[in-house]
């Protein structure tokens, strides 16, 4: 989720002062549609490449500028989440991306690794993506991830389902409307490139009014599409994006925001809004796909862990809150524990410690001190909260023991959007219970379906596999990641990111399609990504880590050239904690 300060209005949009630029932009656009939809495959990938450089040449410059802009101090740690959660997962996907184009000039397919694709015994096909090399291996130790496609797909019939696009002889060019968000520097970039290069769109990017500071940094590495016509930006408030989601020079539509813009921008607002929805009477007939956000939750398998299990742990919870101050729609929501785990109220005074410890961050994002109160206020009773709250700081809320038969409380049906999470608690008789009863209530309580996590430790994992196994397949979520923060699932790249499908515009919930997925397939149900319950070093990403910023800018590095020398280099930092 990256909410407006205001929903757009399509239903009454105002004309912007400068309509006519953006006419032009949006024509030039159109002229130019086909030209990219048929651009030789391999002067797309020298274009790609390019791309690639330049966007690891912004990327000092593009993280200092989001530095300043959130108020995180010179020196701190913190930027080390503005390299991560921007150049290197940018860096990233455009490598995997140019290795994927270059498998498709060869080959006209995307490759997958020998043995890749298996069936589960209920006939769901599952493709094995991670690791691709050895290099992969060391850096992420103990990582996989796999992506299991919808039903229909066969072994047989998926490269039919992959890289469809490319299958046109002569595609007809169309014209994306890329609704950017405003809190993580990388989404609006990969959702041009996916629409670019995985829908074969020219764009026009409309920054989010909270970060176009971004701008000129995402104009400059994308200059050669801009000076080509295959690219545009815009910038503005609700009346832009009203006026161009409107605009008859727009085919299609993508959003990363709310579930709220996405519906003002479908029906149009207030109470007219809400009958039109109910009737399915939309304003807009275009294809929109969309990532809305979720309330994320983490499932606490129970077993017996050691007190280092219980700190790293801790520390990944409070990481998945923490991280961008809480600003992110993959953020830690709901924690559900087993009632009569014995080792539950010591795991949540671990987490309790963390956060008290842990730097507070700026309330950058509109309407997050409300958001907060909100919660706090409905929650009085149980609301715990750590730090300071002044100078636009907000501290780190936990609402622990919020009943699981509350199915109205907020922290159910609604994304807080800033650094608040609770915790449920479900009696259960047996792991398998537990993990069965912790699934149904994910998927008939929370609100979304864009990603979820599963912490257990090995032993039980190895004693419970067949019950693990069941949630996965049972969890209705995009991401399913185990042990770890889902924000891998979004940065991996080989893995899809977007809700589960099935939503519709009526029913929107956590959007519709997907973004990343440089493998291209056209109809993946999941991603699920297993990590190990204790990683050593530990992750760059963990909000406890003091040198994230070294790492991540030698992560940046690397995946602009990845080798045997810039690994060693990010390991040395990784080392040193």
């Amino acid at each position: 989720m990256a909410t407006t300060t205001s929903p757009p209005s399509p239903d009454h949009p105002a004309r912007p002062a400068h309509a006519s630029e953006l006419d032009h932009r949006l024509k030039v656009l159109r002229d130019n549609a086909d030209a990219w939809a048929r651009l030789p495959l391999t002067e797309k990938l020298e274009m790609a490449r390019r791309l690639l450089r330049r966007s690891v040449d912004v990327a000092p410059r593009q993280v200092a500028a989001a530095t300043r802009a959130k108020r995180i101090p010179e020196g701190s740690p913190l930027a080390g989440e503005e390299w991560l959660g921007g150049p290197v997962v940018i860096a990233r996907n455009l490598r995997l991306l140019i290795d994927t184009l270059e498998a498709i000039a060869t080959h006209g397919k995307p490759v997958l690794k020998p043995g890749a694709v298996r069936t589960r015994r209920d006939g769901q096909v599952v493709v094995d993506v991670f690791p691709l090399s050895t290099l992969d291996k060391l850096m992420y130790q103990g990582f996989t991830a796999e992506v299991w496609m919808e039903p229909g797909i066969t072994p047989e019939n998926l490269t039919e389902h992959t890289a469809g696009f490319y299958d046109q002889d002569l595609p007809e060019g169309q014209v994306a409307l890329v609704l950017g968000a405003g809190n993580v520097s990388s989404i609006g970039p990969l959702d041009v490139v996916y629409k670019l290069f995985a829908e074969g769109q020219v764009c026009l990017l409309k920054m989010n009014p909270v970060n176009d500071y971004l701008g000129p940094f995402i104009e400059e590495a994308f200059a050669e599409f801009i000076e080509r016509g295959f690219l545009a930006m815009a910038y503005g408030g609700a009346d832009v994006g009203a006026y161009l989601c409107q605009h008859p020079g727009v085919d299609e539509i993508h959003i990363t925001g709310s579930d709220r813009t996405h519906d003002a921008i479908v029906y149009g607002t207030g109470a007219e809004g809400q009958a039109r929805k109910t009737r399915d009477e939309r304003l807009i007939d275009k294809r929109i796909t969309s990532e809305l956000g979720n309330v994320s939750p983490i499932i606490v398998v129970p077993g017996l862990w050691s007190d280092s299990e219980l700190q790293f742990q801790a520390e990944n919870v409070a990481t998945q809150l923490a991280n961008n101050g809480g600003f992110n729609c993959n953020a830690a929501r709901v924690l559900i524990t087993q009632k009569s785990w014995p080792q539950r109220e010591p795991f949540l005074q671990r987490l309790r410690a963390v956060l008290s410890s842990i730097e507070k961050r700026v309330a950058y994002y509109p309407g997050a001190e409300q958001r907060f109160d909100s919660f706090v206020n409905a929650n009085q009773d149980r609301a715990e909260l750590f730090g300071p709250r002044d100078d636009g700081l907000l501290p780190w809320g936990l609402i622990p023991n919020v009943p699981a038969d509350d199915s109205d409380n907020i922290c159910f049906t609604t994304e807080s959007f800033c650094g608040v999470m609770c915790e449920t608690s479900i009696a259960a008789d047996s792991v398998g219970d537990f993990l069965n009863a912790a699934t149904n209530f994910c998927n008939q309580t929370l609100w979304g379906t864009l990603s979820a996590a599963i912490l257990i430790d090995p032993r039980t994992q190895r004693a419970e596999a067949a019950a693990l196994e069941q949630a996965i397949a049972k969890l209705r979520y995009g991401s399913v990641v185990i042990n770890h923060w889902p924000a891998i699932s979004y940065g991996l790249g080989v893995t899809p990111w977007g809700a589960f499908p099935g939503h519709t515009y009526q029913d929107i919930g956590s959007g519709i399609g997907v973004v990343h997925n440089t493998f291209l397939f056209d109809r993946p149900q999941k991603s699920v990504v297993r990590g190990p319950f204790k990683s050593f070093p530990k992750p760059p990403w963990f909000v406890t880590t003091k040198n994230t910023a070294a790492v991540a800018e030698q992560l940046t590095r690397f995946e602009l050239n990845p080798g045997a020398l810039r690994f060693a280099g990010v390991l040395t930092r990784a080392l040193r904690g």
